[in-house]
């Protein structure tokens, strides 16, 4: 009796760490949004993003480079399982862009293991050939660059940036934000605590710049709604701030460094 009882508390407790380990590979597989940076050996094509975001109910959502795409997955130790059909959005882009999408597509029909080393996930085929990896984004802003996509221009609307003018925002650990602003870089302290962020007064260079044409209103603009930030949703490749009344200041698309 004694022995059958060692035997059952051995593997319960055997049990018991087998499904630590799964929780824990699951946790870590769960908690960052991934956005990748090699496929099958080639890094992703200029201006494409492709994430995946896991869910603990076995969900998987993300950006393919072109159409936001659902799928799910199932683990069992280091070996993961995609669904066998990925639903995604049908937006038509470049056929580059739309060929590496199906290809990212098909590593997850492929894969077979999976590995987070570094805040890195790889995936593997069933020869254990690398298919893909991505690295993990951070939710804080501290130490992220972003691109302007649009802003509020204080008149009742959100404007996108006029052709042939950039603006930048890089959020510093040491709680300054720079950038450009179309013509000046400029710059402002920022704070923020978990979605609330403040930012400013923003103080800029004083270049004066003739084009493209209203480029200094835009700026003047853009800084100004800075100065309204109220809260922040980081969703890893794409930022959204908005001001006290829940009316956006700015989008941003992250800037991935060369």
């Amino acid at each position: 009796m004694k022995k059958y009882f060692t035997l059952v508390m051995v593997s319960m407790v055997f049990l018991a760490l087998a499904a630590c380990s799964l929780f824990k590979s699951s946790q870590e597989l769960v908690s960052p949004i991934w956005l990748l940076f090699d496929l099958q050996g080639e890094g992703p094509l200029p201006e494409t993003y492709i994430t995946a975001e896991f869910s603990q109910d076995g969900q998987v959502n993300g950006s393919g480079g072109c159409n936001v795409y659902h799928t799910t997955y199932t683990l069992d130790g280091d070996q993961i399982e995609f669904g066998e059909q990925v639903a995604s959005t049908l937006m038509a882009c470049f056929e580059p862009v739309m060929d590496q999408e199906q290809a990212y597509f098909q590593v997850l029909s492929d894969a077979s293991t999976y590995e987070i080393t570094d805040e890195e996930l790889t995936l593997y085929d069933s020869n254990d050939i690398r298919l893909a990896t991505f690295m993990a984004l951070e939710q804080d802003l501290s130490g992220t660059s972003w691109d302007v996509i649009a802003y509020n221009n204080g008149r009742g609307g959100v404007t996108t940036l006029i052709i042939g003018t950039d603006i930048s925002a890089e959020f510093g650990e040491d709680g300054q934000v720079t950038g450009s602003a179309g013509c000046n870089n400029y710059f402002a302290n920022y704070w923020t605590d978990d979605n609330e962020i403040e930012i400013g007064p923003a103080a800029a260079t004083r270049m004066l710049c003739s084009e493209p044409e209203g480029v200094m209103q835009q700026e003047t603009e853009y800084l100004a709604a800075l100065e309204t930030a109220h809260s922040f949703k980081n969703e890893g490749t794409m930022l959204e701030i908005r001001n006290a009344e829940g009316a956006i200041v700015a989008t941003f698309q992250l800037a991935l460094t060369p």
